[in-house]
């Protein structure tokens, strides 16, 4: 309420030094005294407001990128794709029953084959529901078998919903040794990942699948292969 009241002043009184004078209370009816006269005042303050939240946000964000840096390029807990020695970085936060997700790993894979000096880092976050955790818990346990990026590839692929017996059907379609699948997604690997992933989603602001990180840029959503294409460059001239 304070915030919204100094915004209105700011709007009521732009240049009168006896604002800065006015209690709470004289704010207030004032306020509603102009409200009344002129009900866009209301409009104006909740849009510089939710500008100063933004402009709030982006600062912290833009922190936490910079304190989590090392952790989402280099956390060796983590699967990484393309060229592992690439001069651009590609964080990629996912659910196996995001529809948008799918989308993106086409244009990711799309990207990967066009540039191979691009290593993206695969982040499971399961947000969907026990489908997209069990479904994150098999691809991460596939690392043990060096069949990860298969794994992850088939699950982005499939129809469907991501749930117990259609993860285990594309295990096994993929040889899997199942018993030693079955004990690794429940290993301190697989929890730590996914904690991890959970953690820095949120510091980061991010609030859905799919989100990724490149270079000083956080991209929420799913973007055309263009667009990640420039991110990447941006990313480049970076360094």
């Amino acid at each position: 309420m304070r915030a919204f009241l100094t915004i209105l002043a700011v709007l009521l009184f732009p240049l009168s030094a006896a604002a800065q004078s006015l209690t709470e209370e004289e704010i207030k009816q004032l306020a509603l005294e102009a409200i009344l006269e002129n009900p866009q005042i209301i409009m104006d303050a909740v849009a510089l407001l939710d500008e100063q939240r933004k402009a709030e946000q982006s600062v912290a964000q833009a922190a936490a990128l910079q304190q989590q840096r090392d952790l989402l390029e280099n956390d060796p807990n983590a699967p990484v794709g393309g060229n592992v020695e690439g001069d651009a970085v590609i964080v990629e936060f996912f659910d196996y029953n995001c529809p948008y997700c799918k989308r993106a790993a086409g244009d990711v894979k799309e990207l990967l084959a066009s540039d191979g000096n691009v290593r993206v880092v695969y982040r499971e976050w399961p947000i969907l529901g026990e489908g997209s955790v069990f479904a994150a818990r098999a691809a991460l346990a596939a690392r043990e078998q060096g069949q990860y990026e298969a794994m992850h590839n088939a699950l982005m692929q499939m129809q469907g919903r991501a749930e117990e017996a259609s993860v285990l059907a594309i295990a096994r379609d993929l040889g899997l040794n199942m018993d030693q699948l079955i004990v690794d997604m429940n290993s301190d690997g697989v929890n730590a990942h996914l904690n991890a992933s959970r953690g820095l989603a949120q510091s980061l602001g991010f609030t859905g699948t799919p989100a990724f990180v490149i270079g000083d840029a956080l991209v929420p959503g799913a973007i055309p292969l263009a667009d990640l294409q420039g991110y990447v460059e941006a990313a480049r001239q970076l360094e």
